[in-house]
């Protein structure tokens, strides 16, 4: 399996970082895409929480997730968000492909609609609480880790 992780304007370097971490605690990511304001592995808030990660996952720093996307397009590879839509799937009755990418947006105001229409299908997590979402970092490792035990 091949996972690319595409963090859309994440505002907090610690998420970032425990991303990092999810990434390749989980194995099989291939690439995190860090788009727009999204920090760049030089920044000391990220290595505080990635402890050392960001030398285990290859990643790049694109200045909109557009361009990352559109690179991700060129290769055939499936793109998917983790958004509450409407249509979203339940993140544990998806068939996770051998290959695909997976958008993770902002704290607050989540994935634009602009990039949401780029992407193949949305993916939620069920909240059974009274908040609707959960943090991107604690969602990266749920969807990260369900994705992937079917293949170790």
């Amino acid at each position: 399996m091949k996972i690319h992780v595409v963090l859309d304007n994440l505002r907090s370097a610690f998420n970032v970082g425990s991303i990092f971490r999810s990434s390749d605690g989980a194995g099989s990511v291939e690439k995190i895409y860090l788009c727009g304001m999204t920090t760049d592995t030089d920044n000391p808030k990220l290595e505080k929480t990635a402890l050392g990660a960001i030398d285990m996952v290859n990643s790049e720093h694109y200045d909109t997730t557009l361009e990352a996307i559109e690179e991700i397009q060129e290769q055939n590879i499936p793109i998917y968000a983790i958004e509450l839509t409407p249509n979203a799937i339940n993140f544990q009755d998806f068939k996770y492909p051998e290959e695909f990418a997976i958008i993770f947006g902002h704290e607050k105001s989540g994935i634009s609609k602009n990039i949401l229409n780029l992407c193949n299908d949305t993916l939620y997590i069920p909240m059974r609480g009274t908040k609707k979402s959960l943090n991107v970092a604690n969602t990266a490792s749920i969807i990260l880790y369900q994705a992937t035990q079917d293949t170790k």
